[in-house]
């Protein structure tokens, strides 16, 4: 039992699902899948769906299908599982049998010890049972083991065709296990059927190889981690090394800030000292005129007093002298004395100072390789989109770069203006990469962002940022764009994410397909609102791949589940459905932007076409076709100069309308 729940665990479970496989099959890479898994990991990768072709989700190798004319549903019902998984599965599986009891007696109800095993009924059988078994004509004839002592158990697979025939040979031109009879009659043509036993020898030859391989990946694999995790404990002294620097040059910053205070408080004590001291002498002088006054004062009354008229002349002529008011003379206002004592502090003036206050910057290093092939985006001298005028390719943007392990798949472009040069910013699916085109110094340059999952939609965050949804992860990331691109931040969400776009600085709006809906959510990834418009038995929305805003702050929404284009408001009302039929019908809508006088631009991948929709949905005409040589189209947008980008294959399509 415990080889059979290892086994199961390790060797019989779908990666998908992560349940025991229900109808495996195994694609051309030799990984296996539940048919129903692959095929809905299959129906969500355009890419496979348009090469006919299923998908593998481990290393998205394709498997080409016997009859692509066949529904999506059917095309792996012809892929057969692996004649190991399949034994296993028999063996091990659910409702694989044991050996421990009878399984005739267990049907009765009974518990009976077995002693045999019978390889062609697959079952195990006690002392009673065995007896019967030999007695019976249909039976008698078939391989039956002792299950006493040490002996295994061999067990014969049957002929799904001839249910009597055990599978003895393999067919190496067809790579199929039969029966003898098969072999008689759908493989006598072929020049290689051999005996398996004769390839086992071979096979576990291969098998051991092959686990020296694994073994030898396990080791190097086990060795990066070690690396990695030593990575780690050095990335954390390094942090804390420079998180001491940065906790320094502020200490620098705060005290050269107090000696400056230090400073102006010794300058006003001064002043203050001095002021307070020129009054302080003023009062004492006044205080010294007082008591003259008084004493003159006094002397007159006395004069005025007395009998001696000549002492009261003599006062007169003193007065009439100015002895008096010469004495009331306490002094003349000096030049240069303290009025008043102020401080001025432009608030503006310092707020200029902290902003551009400089205690250093923080700079990170990635890993990639610059390529200087890359084709440059080519100028023009349009400022004007005229949406009516004949469509003019200016030049292609090869999105293949150094680096990549497959060919580029760019699903959705950005064009944005850094520092007055054009940036032309796309999702690459299969790579895992953001990349950024630009031109410097009349040279082409390029840069590579490495994801954790594969990007699809973007949109524009500010003047030099992005936002991009990572498929197969619950992740948004905003990168910068310098225009070199470095990542700024991953906010994690509760659901996985695909279309994306920006309604204002701080909230975003994110298509989900399970469910089906369009989320309003903050920088920090928490849902404020979802819209799932339509009824629970007939939603609009099935699989919301593109979304953008509008000019009046609507959300657009290309749905790949329902082919058609909806126009939500932030309430989450339904301003207009675009779904025609006949030839103007979707067949497989992707890309989808808005231009800035309120025109829609929208992509169908399988009729190779970009449409020109009203801004009420209504539609105009096709203004790119595979004529233009748009093929496959996916993402779209409207940059500068008025440029249309368009995203085919693994270029980026540059056309301006004149």
């Amino acid at each position: 039992m415990a080889t059979s729940q290892k086994l199961t665990e390790h060797f019989l479970t779908c990666t998908i699902c992560t349940e025991v496989f229900d109808k495996p099959c195994t694609l051309v890479c030799n990984h296996t899948f539940c048919r129903k898994c692959v095929v809905n990991y299959t129906k969500t990768r355009p890419e496979a769906i348009s090469a006919k072709s299923l998908l593998c989700p481990f290393c998205s190798k394709m498997t080409k299908v016997s009859a692509p004319e066949r529904p999506v549903e059917e095309w792996a019902d012809d892929v057969k599982p692996s004649f190991v998984i399949q034994g296993l599965l028999d063996s091990f599986g659910p409702g694989s049998k044991d050996t421990t009891d009878c399984s005739y007696c267990k049907e009765e109800g009974e518990t009976t010890p077995a002693t045999s095993w019978c390889s062609v009924c697959d079952d195990a059988l006690c002392e009673r049972c065995l007896r019967v078994h030999k007695r019976i004509p249909s039976t008698n004839h078939h391989d039956v083991v002792d299950l006493s002592g040490e002996t295994k158990v061999k067990r014969k697979v049957m002929c799904k065709v001839h249910k009597d025939e055990n599978i003895k040979y393999i067919c190496k031109d067809c790579k199929t296990a039969v029966c003898q009879i098969c072999c008689t009659i759908h493989h006598r043509k072929c020049d290689l059927v051999v005996e398996i036993e004769s390839e086992i020898p071979a096979t576990k030859t291969e098998l051991r190889r092959n686990k020296e391989v694994l073994l030898k990946k396990h080791d190097e694999m086990k060795t990066h981690v070690r690396k990695q995790t030593s990575k780690v404990d050095e990335a954390l002294t390094h942090y804390l090394q420079i998180e001491s620097n940065i906790k320094s040059a502020s200490l620098k910053a705060i005290e050269a800030i107090k000696v400056k205070e230090r400073k102006l408080l010794a300058e006003l004590k001064e002043m203050s000292d001095k002021h307070i001291g020129e009054l302080k002498a003023d009062i004492k002088s006044g205080e010294m005129s007082v008591q003259m006054y008084q004493q003159q004062a006094e002397l007159i009354d006395q004069t005025l007093q007395s009998e001696c008229d000549m002492g009261v002349y003599e006062m007169y002529q003193g007065c009439e002298a100015g002895d008096v008011e010469a004495v009331g003379v306490t002094g003349v206002k000096e030049k240069g004395r303290i009025a008043r004592i102020m401080f001025r502090q432009d608030t503006d003036k310092l707020s200029r100072a902290l902003d551009d206050l400089h205690l250093g910057e923080i700079g990170v290093m990635y890993e990639g390789v610059l390529d200087l092939k890359a084709t440059p985006v080519l100028q023009d001298t349009i400022n004007v989109l005229d949406l009516k005028a004949t469509p003019v390719l200016q030049g292609t943007i090869n999105t293949r770069v150094a680096g990549d392990t497959s060919g580029a798949y760019p699903y959705d472009v950005k064009v944005l203006v850094v520092n007055g040069t054009d940036t032309v910013v796309v999702t690459d699916y299969l790579n895992n990469s953001v990349k950024s085109f630009y031109t410097r110094n009349k040279q082409p340059c390029h840069s590579r962002l490495s994801m954790s999952g594969r990007p699809w939609g973007i949109t524009t965050l500010k003047v030099n940022q992005v936002a991009v949804t990572v498929q197969g992860t619950r992740q948004i990331v905003t990168v910068q764009v310098n225009p070199d691109l470095v990542l700024l931040s991953t906010i994690t969400t509760s659901k996985q994410y695909l279309g994306i776009t920006s309604l204002t600085p701080s909230t975003l709006a994110a298509g989900s397909s399970s469910p089906p809906c369009v989320d309003i959510l903050d920088m920090a990834g928490h849902v404020l609102k979802s819209i799932c418009p339509g009824q629970p038995s007939r939603y609009i929305l099935k699989n919301p791949l593109y979304l953008c805003t509008t000019r009046t702050g609507n959300t657009l929404v290309f749905d790949w589940g329902s082919t058609c284009v909806v126009c939500l408001t932030p309430e989450g009302d339904v301003v207009f459905t675009y779904s025609p039929s006949g030839d103007k019908v979707l067949k497989y809508p992707l890309g989808i932007t808005s231009t800035s006088t309120g025109d829609i631009l929208v992509t169908d991948n399988n009729l190779h076409r970009v449409l020109h929709l009203t801004e009420s949905g209504q539609f105009v005409r096709n203004i790119l076709t595979s004529q233009d040589g748009v093929w496959n189209p996916c993402g779209v947008c409207v940059g500068g100069r008025g440029r249309i980008y368009v995203c085919t294959s693994h270029e980026v399509k540059v056309f301006t309308l004149k």
